[in-house]
């Protein structure tokens, strides 16, 4: 992994459990010395790791594209960050509604702190841009319960927030080398297998070309479509969820449906906002997303739109 992401000498790697959601509270008990913290809201697992975060401190909504429904990613070029604040939060890629911060936000020279659970692994990164970066493994590495976290070495203290939980003391795990308790072997002894994996493939930077190539094939049909619409501002564009939409609930039903019976499952959108999502993380071959686009097709020539 260190390999993978060139990761300095001054992070330390840890493999924890309990999934991104543990970290929510991680984060603010390790790091809130101020008590206060910005977040950037661009959807659901943002708003609630700052929901979580007021419960130890001033977390304040310094940015939200909750107005547009997350469809895109709001401009962190000049944020109203405090000026005391102990870190900036964003989720970097949201799974819900198709957005990625292509750009990271200016965070005025504090610390960034990024939930990458979707996006991890699926491009190179600067390490060096981010003080925390953490995410479940369940979408692009290995079997959901661990949680990898790479932190900056000056984060990783016993000055924590009173009543932190030993487990959730960064320190408790970095100082066990993540053996702490007995870890979740099976699923890290899984990730090991997809980061050399990962390295016959090129490595990250094959990794985003392949992503690249499978997100444009579908994001160009879908631009041309008359049926079919994506609902992401195109600059804000995840290259690892594609959601799209017809207008017509019982034409979608039926979409999933169809597109079931011809082996692409798991197209439904989450619950929130409907409609379809095509996620085409690291392990979808190019010939997944080629199969769904020329189903598309079929389903738009059989049911054009009005």
């Amino acid at each position: 992994l260190r390999d993978l992401l060139s990761i300095p000498d001054n992070y330390k790697v840890l493999f924890l459990q309990g999934g991104a959601w543990t970290q929510f509270s991680a984060v603010p008990m390790n790091m809130m010395k101020n008590k206060k913290a910005a977040y950037i809201i661009t959807g659901q697992w943002a708003k609630k790791a700052w929901q979580e975060a007021k419960k130890y401190g001033d977390a304040v909504a310094v940015a939200s594209s909750e107005d547009k429904t997350f469809s895109y990613i709001p401009d962190c070029t000049d944020l109203d960050i405090p000026a005391d604040a102990d870190y900036v939060y964003i989720c970097e890629n949201n799974t819900i509604y198709g957005t990625k911060f292509h750009a990271l936000p200016n965070t005025k020279g504090h610390d960034l702190v990024a939930d990458v659970s979707s996006c991890f692994l699926s491009e190179p990164v600067d390490i060096t841009k981010y003080a925390v970066m953490y995410g479940g493994v369940q979408k692009n590495i290995g079997p959901a319960g661990v949680v990898i976290a790479i932190i900056r070495d000056d984060l990783i203290t016993d000055d924590v927030l009173e009543g932190t939980p030993t487990m959730l003391k960064w320190k408790t795990q970095a100082d066990n080398d993540s053996l702490f308790n007995t870890p979740p072997a099976y699923g890290i002894y899984i990730c090991g297998k997809v980061f050399k994996w990962l390295k016959k493939q090129g490595g990250l930077a094959a990794m985003k070309e392949r992503n690249e190539k499978k997100a444009k094939l579908l994001y160009d049909f879908l631009d041309q479509s008359k049926l079919f619409k994506g609902t992401v501002r195109k600059e804000d564009r995840s290259l690892m969820n594609v959601p799209f939409i017809i207008g017509d609930k019982d034409l979608e039903a039926l979409f999933v449906k169809e597109a079931e019976k011809e082996g692409l499952v798991s197209l439904k959108g989450h619950r929130s906002v409907g409609g379809m999502r095509a996620s085409i993380y690291n392990a979808m071959p190019y010939e997944g997303v080629e199969k769904l686009v020329a189903f598309m097709k079929e389903f738009e020539a059989a049911h054009p739109a009005k």
